[in-house]
């Protein structure tokens, strides 16, 4: 069996030779800290992304089979972006910048997490229908396919698993909006609330139609929303469940229509009040599964919903800073999970800096003996 028969094997509840052994990625400076140290090459750490040959290089040296998060991605933000500039310095060598998503973020040097949101753009009916609006249009050239792209998708001795990111639904427009500008948006003007989300749902559907019509034998779907926060979502549960909801609904149709049978979904947080809303249209894959401080753990969620929820994540990445009792009782841990079936480890997240190459390598190991 290869890397694309195992993963679809553990979650079609079929036989399978061993357990694959997945990870969601790396942090730049993780692998800045690494090559610095010996352990790749600097070219490896420069050229690294999702599911390339620098991705596939680093995962053989660790003793990962392969990275879970390999995709083709429709393009389904704004374009052209908002012109990029800055509006302020400040004393502190700290600047406002706009960004692409019209959001003035603030930058400080040698920041390398998420910067603080100052203002956003987008905040009522004027500056969506002059300024993103006309940027929301579709067009095939969204979609992003070609007859190299085409080739590989449908080559039968593909050996790597491939999905199609169909896009966000809400989470793209949390970006533009900023938490409190969403929240405030349903308040204040619910009609263009909903037109937002339509609009961003009509193109995912649309670009997903294009890409499903024009090639054939996708693994899987994916979306990305990070929506949610360690004590729950970003959003109204109910809200999400009445106007995101259906265009889920319309999206994973296209997609099982096509054959495709497992959707999965990134997003951080505790999510499990927005679980519903996903499952009831569709989405069958939680992932990355953050244990965070809550504990997340797809055990809870199969005994409710049952075997047709799968998982893909749910390893605490935190063991890798750690030493090698933490990283044993951690694949301890795991084991009663995988025995559910549908389930497959994978650090919960982009690996971090504090990962010591090491753990990581002998994490790899104990799975492979673990679970081989």
């Amino acid at each position: 069996m290869n890397n694309r028969s195992r993963i679809s094997a553990v979650l079609n509840y079929a036989e399978y030779d061993r357990l694959p052994i997945l990870h969601f990625g790396f942090w730049n400076e993780t692998l800045d800290k690494w090559a610095a140290q010996g352990h790749i090459t600097s070219e490896e750490a420069a050229a690294w992304a999702d599911g390339n040959e620098a991705d596939a290089a680093i995962s053989a040296k660790l003793g990962f089979d392969c990275n879970y998060y390999r995709c083709h991605h429709l393009n389904l933000d704004i374009v052209p972006g908002i012109p990029s500039e800055v509006v302020e310095e400040l004393p502190d060598g700290s600047r406002k910048v706009v960004n692409s998503h019209g959001v003035v973020i603030l930058q400080r040097p040698g920041a390398t997490s998420i910067p603080a949101e100052v203002d956003h753009l987008l905040k009522s009916r004027k500056e969506w229908e002059e300024v993103f609006l006309p940027r929301l249009a579709f067009d095939e050239s969204r979609v992003g396919t070609n007859d190299e792209i085409r080739a590989y998708v449908q080559d039968p001795d593909r050996s790597e698993w491939l999905g199609l990111h169909c896009g966000s639904l809400f989470g793209m427009i949390r970006n533009w909006l900023g938490v409190t500008g969403s929240a405030y948006l349903y308040a204040d003007d619910e009609l263009l609330f909903k037109e937002i989300i339509d609009t961003v749902g009509e193109l995912s559907y649309r670009c997903t139609k294009s890409a499903l019509e024009q090639t054939s034998g996708w693994d899987f779907g994916h979306f990305w929303e990070d929506i949610c926060f360690k004590s729950g979502p970003l959003i109204s549960p109910r809200v999400f469940d009445e106007y995101v909801g259906p265009h889920y609904k319309r999206v994973t149709d296209l997609l099982n229509a096509h054959g495709i049978n497992i959707v999965s979904l990134d997003c951080d947080g505790m999510i499990d009040a927005l679980i519903p809303t996903w499952f009831a249209n569709g989405v069958n894959t939680m992932f990355p599964i953050e244990v965070g401080t809550w504990n997340a753990s797809i055990e809870p969620w199969r005994a409710q919903y049952g075997r047709e929820l799968r998982g893909v994540g749910g390893m605490n990445k935190v063991v890798f800073a750690r030493d090698r009792a933490a990283v044993d009782a951690e694949i301890e841990r795991l084991k009663r999970l995988v025995d559910l079936g549908g389930f497959i480890p994978c650090p919960d997240h982009r690996i971090p800096p504090d990962a010591e190459w090491d753990n990581v390598r002998y994490y790899c190991d104990r799975m492979h003996a673990a679970f081989g």
